[in-house]
C-alpha cells in the first residue's frame, strides 16, 4: 500500500492520457467548492468514464476490475462486512481465498477505508475495483431487510406479551419514529422497494404470520412466528390511512403517501376480516417518476404509432382490456398524459384514482353515498369535456352512458375485463347495450398482458424440445425461425431467469366488415373480420414474437396462451411418444 501513498490520482490520469493538465486543474477547482472526491468530480464533468478510470486504476494497482452485473455473489460473505461500513467506504466482499477475502472497491486508493475494513475482517484483503453504482445496487440486493424484518418483529412480539401495554399506545403515542411497529413497517416498504414489488400482503395463519410481495407478478413469502404482530400492524396502517381502528368485522380500504428510499409511494390499502384477524393488501404505486409515457410501455412501434393517431380523433370510444395486473392502468394513463394540452378538457371517473395528473379532473366514485360511475358521468357530461375516462365499464348503464357520450362529441377511454380484443366489443352488446350503438361508437379495442422479461446477466440459449416445436409451429403456422432464450438464474435476479415485465398488445381496429357485425351481433362474423383486420395479431402471437426476439421466454409465452384458451396450451399436440 506504500505506493498509493505517494500517488495522486490526478497525476496518474494525466500520465495515462486520460485527461489533460487542463482538465485536471478545473476538476479541482470544482472539487475544492463541492468537497465530493476528485474521480467522481471528473466523471460528473464529463472528462472521463467511469469505466476508462476504472480501468487505469486496475492496470496501475494490477487488481482485477470486476463487472459485478456479471458476478455471481455470495450473499454470506457479503454480509462478513457490516452494511454500514460497506455504504460508508463504497466496498463488497466478493469472494473467499485461501488465506483472505477480495474486496471490490470503487476507490481502491482510499487508504483510511482499506485499513477500516481489514480491520474489521480480522483477514488479510485482496482489492479489486468496480463501478460505484453496481456496487450500491448490489448492497441494496444483498443487504434485503428479511433479518432486520425477523428482529423487529420477535421485539415486537416481546412488548406485545406485557398485557399492560396499550395496543393503540404503541401503534400510535409515544416516541412514534423509535416504535418498533413503525420501524417494522419501515424495513418491509424498503425491502420492497429494493425487490421491485408492486404488491406487499400481511396475511395472518393460526401460528404464523406471513409476508408476501408480488415481484413481477409472482408472489415471494417471508414466514414469522410472531402471529401476534398482525393487530399492531394492521392498526398502525389503518391509523396512517384514517380508518375505524374499532372496526375489525368489515372490509375497509384506504390510501396513504410514503417516502421510502428517496422514493414517492402512493400506497392502496385494503383489509378484510379472516379467520385469525385482519388480512392486508397494499398496491404500491411509484409516483416518483413523474408522468407515464406510453413509449415506455413496450408496445411495438407501429401500433404505438396507430394508437397515438387514434386518440386524437375527436370522438369514438377506445376500450383497453384484460385481467387485473395487465398494466390497463398504465396504457391509459400514458394516452392521457400525451393528450393532457392547456386546450383540452380532461375528466377521470376512477375506482380508486390511482396517479395524480396535473390539469385533469379526478374523480373517484363512492358507491356507498350514491357517487356511481353512471351518477359521475352524467354529472361529468355536463362539465364541457373534450376527453373523458371511465375506469370500467361495469354496467349496462354505464356502457350506454359512455356509447352515447362517444357519439356526441367526446373522445372516451374505459376498461373491460375480458379475455381478448375480439370478445370486448360483443361484451357491451351482452352487457345490454344496443349494437347500433356498439358500432356508431367503437373506434377500436387494445387487448392486453404483462410477461416477465429474461434477466440479461444471465440469459442463456434455450432449444426447444420436440413437443414445444409443435405447439409453436401451431401457434406462428410454420416452424418458427429464431434463436430462444432463458435465464439460468443468478444474483441479479434473486435466481428466478427473470428481471422486469413488458406488454404484449392486440389492436383491433373497427371497420366496415366489423362494424356490420357488430350491427347485427353476429359473433362468428366478427371473429372472422377481426383475423383479417389491418395490424391484428392474437396475443399469443404477439409473446411468440418477443421470445423469438429474446425478450421472453417459450414458458412464459404458454402461460399467456393458457389463459387466454383457459386450458392447457399442450392440449392436443402429441408428446414425444405421440400420445397427445
Amino acid at each position: 500500500m506504500e505506493e498509493k501513498k505517494k500517488l495522486r490520482l490526478g497525476d496518474l490520469l494525466v500520465q495515462s492520457s486520460g485527461i489533460s493538465e487542463e482538465q485536471l486543474m478545473q476538476g479541482l477547482a470544482e472539487q475544492k467548492k463541492t468537497g465530493r472526491k476528485l474521480g467522481r468530480t471528473l466523471i460528473d464533468l464529463g472528462f472521463i468514464d467511469e469505466d476508462k478510470l476504472l480501468h487505469v486504476l486496475s492496470q496501475h494497482f494490477k487488481i482485477p476490475f470486476i463487472q459485478l452485473r456479471q458476478y455471481q455473489l455470495n450473499v454470506d460473505l457479503v454480509k462478513l462486512l457490516p452494511e454500514t461500513l460497506s455504504r460508508r467506504f463504497r466496498a463488497i466482499v466478493l469472494s473467499e481465498k485461501a488465506d483472505g477475502l477480495m474486496v471490490g472497491m470503487s476507490d481502491p486508493m482510499d487508504i483510511f477505508a482499506f485499513d477500516e475494513i481489514g480491520r474489521a475482517l480480522k483477514r488479510p484483503v485482496y482489492l479489486a475495483v468496480v463501478r460505484e453504482a453496481d456496487l450500491l445496487d448490489s448492497l441494496d440486493r444483498a443487504y434485503r431487510r428479511h433479518e432486520e424484518i425477523a428482529n423487529i418483529a420477535s421485539e415486537l412480539e416481546d412488548e406485545l406479551k406485557d398485557d399492560a401495554i396499550d395496543l393503540a399506545e404503541l401503534a400510535a403515542g409515544g416516541d412514534v419514529n423509535d416504535a418498533p411497529v413503525v420501524r417494522l413497517l419501515q424495513s418491509i416498504f424498503e425491502d420492497a422497494v429494493v425487490a421491485r414489488a408492486s404488491d406487499i400482503h400481511i396475511e395472518p395463519d393460526e401460528t404464523v404470520v406471513r409476508i408476501r410481495q408480488r415481484i413481477d407478478g409472482v408472489l415471494q413469502e417471508q414466514v414469522m412466528k410472531e402471529r401476534r404482530i398482525t393487530a399492531a400492524l394492521v392498526l398502525r396502517l389503518k391509523l396512517m390511512c384514517g380508518l375505524n381502528i374499532s372496526e375489525k368485522r368489515l372490509p375497509q380500504d384506504g390510501r396513504f403517501n410514503i417516502k421510502v428510499k428517496g422514493r414517492s409511494l402512493d400506497v392502496r390499502l385494503s383489509t378484510m376480516p379472516v379467520q385469525y384477524g385482519e388480512s392486508v393488501v397494499m398496491r404500491l404505486l411509484d409516483q416518483t417518476n413523474g408522468t407515464l409515457d406510453l413509449s415506455v410501455t413496450g408496445m411495438p412501434e407501429v401500433l404505438l404509432r396507430r394508437l397515438r393517431l387514434l386518440i386524437r380523433r375527436p370522438h369514438g370510444i377506445i376500450l383497453v382490456t384484460g385481467p387485473t395486473g395487465s398494466g390497463k392502468t398504465t396504457t391509459l394513463y400514458g394516452a392521457l398524459t400525451e393528450l393532457n394540452e392547456p386546450e383540452i378538457k380532461i375528466i377521470t371517473v376512477e375506482d380508486p384514482v390511482e396517479y395524480r395528473l396535473s390539469r385533469v379532473t379526478q374523480v373517484q366514485v363512492n358507491a356507498k353515498i350514491g357517487l356511481t360511475f353512471a351518477t359521475v358521468l352524467r354529472a361529468a357530461l355536463r362539465q364541457d369535456p373534450d376527453v373523458v375516462l371511465v375506469g370500467e365499464m361495469r354496467d349496462q348503464e354505464t356502457a350506454e352512458i359512455g356509447l352515447r357520450a362517444a357519439m356526441t362529441g367526446h373522445l372516451v377511454f374505459s376498461t373491460l375485463h375480458t379475455n381478448d380484443a375480439v370478445s370486448s366489443a360483443m361484451r357491451l352488446i351482452d352487457m345490454g347495450a344496443e349494437p347500433y350503438l356498439v358500432a356508431s361508437a367503437l373506434t377500436a379495442v387494445i387487448a392486453q398482458r404483462l410477461v416477465r422479461k429474461i434477466c440479461p446477466e444471465c440469459k442463456a440459449h434455450y432449444e426447444p424440445n420436440a413437443q414445444e416445436n409443435l405447439w409453436l409451429t401451431n401457434v406462428w403456422g410454420t416452424k418458427p425461425e429464431g434463436t430462444f432464450a432463458y435465464g439460468k438464474g443468478c444474483y441479479q435476479c434473486g435466481n428466478t431467469g427473470y428481471k422486469g415485465r413488458t406488454g404484449i398488445y392486440e389492436l383491433l381496429e373497427m371497420n366496415e366488415a366489423l362494424l356490420d357485425a357488430l350491427r347485427r351481433g353476429d359473433q362468428s362474423a366478427f371473429t372472422r373480420a377481426a383475423r383479417t383486420a389491418p395490424l391484428y395479431q392474437p396475443l399469443a402471437r404477439a409473446a411468440l414474437e418477443l421470445a423469438l426476439q429474446g425478450v421472453t421466454t417459450i414458458d412464459e409465452v404458454f402461460r399467456v396462451a393458457a389463459m387466454l384458451d383457459d386450458s392447457d396450451p399442450y392440449a392436443g399436440v402429441p408428446n414425444e411418444s405421440g400420445a397427445t
